[in-house]
């Protein structure tokens, strides 16, 4: 495993493609998606859904080569700002309609996956929400708040239920979300990029956008080797920012997280593990993980403003693993990487459009399969049909991150919250 760019997982086990080819030469269409992660594909997969002819999508590397296909493959309901922050800013009736929006979603990935046979190693077996703290009221409070605000019901899971699924002395009780599912997240995009074409769609990928620009009433996109001309533009590139467009480039950091895979364990992991569900832990600074069908334990956590060598986060790592799972001590790590996710101020996803036929989809914050589906969604929407549901999201506007300014205040922030989650563990031992 060198150092340097790592490989991921998901990258040495993806199932192969024929590569879409590089954009050269001269085009007209109706839209011009610029990213090939998940934000991008579902919106072009939306729209070639809703027979809209004309679709391209621009790549600059390769589909899902960012965090869609770098993160931890977890599918579930909810965005990076919690539930209990969203019924405050947004009040109870716009809150489970925002949240409504992500559960959807969660249905919609599976409908997609067993319409285009995306085979993406799915587990449809939930996820656990494992106390790290003694303080049990830490689960009845969200799970009533669940149940009371967004109709959503969670199973409680004693400290003695969760051990059984569980084994690890870290966690006090638990709560299971069975409206949940993991999967190869980078199969995944593949997958749904092989939808959108089946359906029409225009992709190239190592088809980096070097500009754009109002011609006319139409959208000028170039690229090295070629230009398109459209009615609309998608602005959908995360964390890899293309810098095409200022407002939208300076209202996101770009954050790291890491993610590592061991050895195949065998049966040693059922010493750990005896479910097949995905587990992430009460923490602001979580662990999360989740077993993978030839056994290897995949684990992921911290972020951080820069990225490191695969040798550093397999250090890191290795370390939080051994914390929870002592039993795992001289396991293998075959694999370690990081990917950069985008982050907005307010912890929301940005998803809008203005008069000129711009739009932009972004800042999904590491909570990304579902709400990029619905962002997707909502914009195949409003430029096919004209549809407005777009629009409940323009409380969470395109803020400026006040780069570089802006990711010492994240860095600091998280540091500040993993100091309290060390001082609650302490004050508890």
């Amino acid at each position: 495993m060198p150092d340097g760019q790592p490989t991921s997982y998901y990258r040495a086990t993806a199932t192969a493609y024929a590569p879409y080819p590089t954009l050269h030469g001269s085009h007209e269409v109706n839209v011009v998606v610029v990213g090939g992660g998940y934000a991008g594909l579902n919106t072009a997969l939306g729209l070639a859904e809703r027979d809209v002819r004309g679709v391209m999508l621009l790549e600059r590397e390769q589909v899902g080569f960012g965090a869609s296909g770098r993160n931890g493959g977890f599918v579930f309901a909810g965005y990076s700002l919690g539930e209990q922050s969203l019924l405050d800013q947004s009040g109870a009736p716009r809150a489970r309609a925002l949240f409504a929006l992500t559960t959807a979603a969660v249905q919609r990935i599976r409908q997609r996956i067993a319409q285009y046979d995306i085979a993406c190693d799915v587990v449809d077996e939930g996820v656990i929400w494992a106390n790290w703290f003694r303080d049990p009221s830490i689960l009845r409070r969200r799970q009533q708040l669940l149940t009371d605000h967004y109709d959503v019901h969670w199973k409680a899971l004693s400290p003695t239920q969760l051990r059984q699924l569980v084994d690890s002395a870290r966690y006090h009780g638990g709560l299971y979300e069975s409206d949940a599912l993991h999967l190869h997240p980078l199969n995944y995009a593949t997958g749904l990029a092989r939808a959108a074409a089946s359906r029409g769609v225009a992709l190239h990928e190592n088809s980096g956008v070097l500009q754009v620009r109002r011609e006319g009433s139409s959208w000028r996109v170039d690229t090295a080797h070629g230009s398109v001309l459209a009615d609309q533009l998608v602005l959908a590139c995360g964390g890899y920012l293309a810098g095409l467009e200022e407002s939208i480039d300076r209202a996101i950091l770009p954050i790291a997280t890491y993610v590592m895979v061991t050895e195949p364990l065998g049966e040693r992991l059922q010493t750990c593990l005896r479910t097949r569900a995905a587990v992430y832990d009460t923490r602001f600074a979580f662990d999360y993980y989740r077993p993978l069908p030839d056994t290897r334990l995949l684990w992921g956590g911290r972020i951080s403003i820069r990225e490191r060598s695969s040798r550093a986060i397999e250090r890191l790592l290795t370390a939080d693993m051994l914390r929870v799972f002592p039993q795992l001590r001289g396991a293998r790590i075959d694999y370690a990487w990081s990917g950069l996710m985008s982050y907005a101020r307010h912890q929301m996803p940005q998803i809008g459009g203005n008069a000129e036929g711009l739009w932009w989809a972004q800042a999904f914050g590491g909570h990304g399969l579902a709400p990029t589906c619905a962002a997707g969604e909502l914009l195949a929407a409003a430029i096919a049909q004209g549809d407005e549901s777009w629009k409940q999201f323009r409380g969470y506007g395109l803020c400026s991150t006040h780069r570089p300014w802006g990711y010492l205040g994240a860095q600091t922030h998280y540091w500040w919250q993993q100091s309290r989650d060390w001082l609650k563990s302490g004050l508890e031992r």
